[in-house]
């Protein structure tokens, strides 16, 4: 069997692949060695789909920590506004909540993952499920095709690597793509989990004293061994029986294995602030303002209702007071400790769940390998990389999508085009 352009990988990025290079002409092979296509995508945004993210292109990057700068040639080609209108020329309609995340009215992934494989048997996509890769075939410097696991060869002359990262395994993304990748001449770089929540063995969380215990609105810090800030990110947070999940744990995460692996540390200083909008002067004439209107009454008891009750014995211990003392009897240094533990509330991490447990994986293909602006090899002709696979990874809130489907329809474009080119010049 022989086709112009092979998609390995059934996911965001292989669906999109697919059908850019189908619209230039080519004849395409999507194989993919789950089930069904579109796992992971099925369980995106908590299964409601999050397709993109309405921000600026400026902002997009910024949310995209993992080589964000990579993807301005994908995304100038193929980009937010091109996602939406993608979708809704699919019937699709969309609608956009807080912090820019777009999602389909119907908040069902399926309405997604059904429009896809309904437009890819439209245009005549040959789509083959259960059909695992065993490898990439090259010869002369550039691609020839792939041998599946049951022997079979199919030829071809563009093969898109489209199979993830080592992230949600279940849904088919165990890291295949990195060894054809270096059999190509390619270099993987370290690959860590990202998006995944932090563990932590402080006494309160191994105790379980705050487990199930949730924020909004507050901010968390990690901190480098020398006392300098790594990042901030503000919104909720959920206290886990393991150690600190929600979206801002999630952002943190990455920062937090950085910081592992480079400053030689067994573990990693945060600060949770519960007050992000308070100036620290004025936090603490708020505290003392709590007090004075019940100047009899015990501290422990003056500070609910303005934070967690589980969290009062901790934060008055950080303090260095207790949980009896009257208003009367805090220091104007107690205040200032008291405040500054509301605003830096310190929970000691010790890394992080695994690559396997994260929603992203960090690290892949290194991008200085591939060409921006089409997603080929520079190191094999006709080899292309999109999706998770590639040395990319963004923040939760339709960012990595926006990625996927991004790098997807510029590889499948480039690579349609290319083959329809060297048809029509006669080198195919």
């Amino acid at each position: 069997m022989t086709v112009d352009v092979i998609v390995i990988g059934g996911g965001s990025a292989g669906l999109m692949a697919s059908i850019a290079a189908r619209k230039q002409g080519a004849t395409v092979l999507l194989v993919d060695k789950g089930k069904q296509l579109g796992r992971k995508l099925g369980i995106s945004g908590g299964g409601r789909c999050n397709v993109t993210n309405a921000k600026p292109l400026p902002e997009l990057i910024q949310h995209i920590p993992g080589n964000g700068r990579f993807l301005y040639g994908a995304l100038t080609q193929f980009g937010n506004r091109d996602i939406v209108q993608f979708f809704e020329r699919l019937g699709i309609r969309l609608k956009e909540e807080d912090h820019g995340r777009m999602f389909p009215v119907t908040d069902k992934a399926k309405t997604v993952v059904d429009a896809f494989v309904k437009h890819l048997r439209q245009l005549g996509v040959t789509v083959r499920t259960d059909a695992p890769v065993a490898e990439v075939l090259y010869a002369n410097g550039r691609v020839s095709g792939v041998r599946l696991c049951d022997g079979e060869v199919i030829l071809s002359r563009c093969v898109i690597v489209a199979v993830g990262g080592k992230s949600v395994p279940y849904t088919g993304s165990t890291g295949d793509g990195y060894a054809w990748a270096i059999q190509a001449g390619h270099t993987i770089t370290t690959l860590f989990p990202t998006e995944v929540p932090i563990t932590s063995d402080e006494s309160f969380i191994q105790s379980k004293q705050l487990q199930g215990l949730s924020f909004r609105n507050v901010a968390l810090t990690v901190w480098n061994p020398q006392g300098k800030v790594v990042v901030t990110h503000t919104g909720d947070l959920i206290i886990t029986h393991v150690g600190l999940s929600g979206p801002i744990a999630l952002r943190c995460s990455q920062f937090v294995g950085n910081v592992l692996r480079t400053g030689n540390v067994s573990r990693v200083r945060l600060t949770l602030n519960l007050f992000p909008d308070d100036h620290a002067e004025h936090l603490v004439a708020l505290c003392k303002t709590w007090a004075e209107h019940e100047p009899k009454k015990a501290l422990k008891n003056v500070l609910k209702g303005h934070v967690s009750e589980r969290m009062i014995p901790l934060i008055v211990q950080q303090a260095g007071l207790t949980e009896e003392v009257t208003y009367a009897h805090v220091s104007k240094q107690g205040w200032r400790s008291l405040a500054c533990v509301l605003q830096q509330f310190v929970i000691y991490a010790t890394g992080t769940l695994s690559i396997e447990e994260a929603f992203i994986t960090g690290g892949g293909v290194h991008v200085k390998e591939v060409d921006p602006k089409t997603m080929q090899s520079k190191r094999m002709s006709g080899l292309y990389f999109c999706g998770e696979v590639l040395d990319i990874h963004a923040y939760t809130g339709g960012y990595n999508i926006t990625a996927a489907f991004s790098t997807g329809h510029v590889a499948g474009t480039h690579a349609g085009e290319t083959v329809i080119q060297r048809r029509d010049a006669g080198t195919y």
